[in-house]
């Protein structure tokens, strides 16, 4: 028997533009699933105030779905509409996901700036671009990465300036650069070998004074206290973003990661089980770089063993002007 859709019980309006049913539960702004006059499924956010410029600024199309502002200026909608191009598991699994995203909104324009990116991500996954799920290592690289950044946050730094230092998604030789240092994050399952694989002769050479490499080692333990998904961290770091244009630019290089919220990513459930962290300095680091190949070499790809990097471990608040080398 196949699951009852939101959209079951609604009836198609005769009179009105549409027929609705709030949504339940904590978000900053009501929210309704509804029918219009042809009977397409609607799901529909109410807007106090006037976001014309912040709708018109940001918004985009995704093939199936029409995305439209609607209303006077002093109260607005955003109504997204399933066309016949979608079926309806799908939009109503985009519109579930955008629900729980919304939980961490606090008001309209924060509101509208969580639907319009998370439309742009969904958007990129049905275009083809991210239309295949990312790999278990991805998943891995990808929650490694969420977890620094949610570590700068912890520090005290401030979220535009971690979103920005966050570099990886736009092709960066480092996931991360901020000030004078660099930083390359790698992750291990709890049962991998202990090796970390480096993709480019460039990703352990930098014009930065400093530059580490971060091992996050995650064990999928759906038990253990504090586990999360890769859709939970994506969670936790939008929670903590306030302004728009810091959600924006969250979402932008969530996109080019290829991610949208899809339920395949509720799993697996990880902890960080250690973290090491190596000052990459001197000539004796075992590494490729481009300054040191043979004419005519190029695109390396390599492996370096864990324990041939032990001299070159440092305190893990080193990243952060923090501890001894």
């Amino acid at each position: 028997m196949p699951e009852a859709s939101p959209w079951d019980g609604i009836s198609v309006p005769a009179h009105t533009d549409y027929t609705v049913r709030q949504v339940p539960g904590p978000t900053a702004v009501p929210c309704f699933w509804g029918r219009d006059r042809s009977g397409a499924c609607l799901f529909i956010l109410d807007l106090d105030g006037d976001h014309t410029d912040q709708y018109r600024k940001n918004t985009t199309t995704i093939n199936g779905i029409d995305v439209d502002l609607r209303g006077e200026a002093g109260r607005q909608r955003l109504v997204l509409t399933l066309e016949e191009q979608i079926d309806r598991d799908l939009f109503g699994g985009l519109c579930s996901t955008l629900i729980a995203a919304l939980g961490n909104a606090s008001d309209a324009p924060t509101s509208l700036a969580v639907a319009l990116a998370h439309i742009r991500r969904w958007k990129t996954f049905l275009s083809g671009r991210a239309a295949h799920h990312l790999t278990p290592e991805q998943v891995r690289g990808l929650f490694a990465e969420l977890v620094f950044l949610e570590e700068m946050l912890d520090r005290g730094g401030t979220a535009p300036a971690a979103v920005q230092a966050w570099l990886g998604p736009e092709m960066s030789h480092q996931d991360f650069i901020f000030g004078n240092t660099a930083v390359e994050i790698k992750s291990l399952s709890g049962t991998e070998r202990s090796t970390v694989r480096i993709s480019s002769e460039d990703q352990l050479e930098s014009l930065n004074d400093n530059l580490f490499l971060r091992v996050y080692r995650l064990s999928d333990l759906p038990d253990a206290a504090g586990a999360r998904s890769l859709n939970d961290q994506v969670v936790r770091i939008q929670a903590r973003l306030a302004a728009p244009e810091q959600i924006e630019s969250f979402d932008r290089k969530l996109v080019l990661h290829r991610y949208a919220p899809l339920p395949e990513y509720d799993a697996p459930l990880l902890v960080v089980s250690a973290v090491r962290t190596f000052r990459v300095a001197g000539d004796n680091f075992p590494r490729l770089a481009r300054s040191g190949l043979p004419e005519g070499v190029a695109r390396v790809a390599y492996d370096i063993r864990i324990e041939a990097l032990a001299p070159f471990e440092c305190d893990n608040d080193l990243v952060f002007g923090g501890g001894n080398g």
